[in-house]
């Protein structure tokens, strides 16, 4: 059995999913069950970055010193289209419908996932 899949949280340009063998649910934060069911029968899964915006907010003010110079930048949550939601950062002029794909680019020193309008 190999390791987990590398993501984003450990510097790879990847977002990882969860989908449950026994009940087919998927979950974007690994755990060590299924959230559904509770089943520790887990698969993990690259996403293809694909998603559908379900709420988007416009920080205005900066939480910490390391994210002033990005004021003001939008957080969005994202329908991905494998079927998991996740909250990451997006253009600032997205809207609540908008097809979007991801990338990853640097903010406050880490690696994140971004979210664009789809071509």
């Amino acid at each position: 059995m190999s390791g987990p899949i590398a993501d984003w949280t450990k510097g790879a340009e990847a977002i990882v999913y969860q989908s449950c063998n026994g009940c087919g649910a998927r979950q974007y934060f690994r755990r060590s069950f299924c959230a559904a069911c509770g089943s520790p029968d887990l698969a993990e899964h690259r996403a293809s970055g694909a998603g559908t915006v379900y709420a988007t907010s416009l920080v205005c003010r900066a939480a910490t010193p390391e994210t002033r110079a990005h004021v003001p930048y939008n957080i969005v949550l994202v329908d991905a289209d494998e079927g998991f939601r996740m909250m990451a950062h997006g253009d600032n002029d997205l809207a609540i419908g908008d097809k979007v794909a991801a990338r990853f680019t640097q903010f406050a020193g880490r690696l994140v996932p971004y979210f664009a309008k789809a071509k």
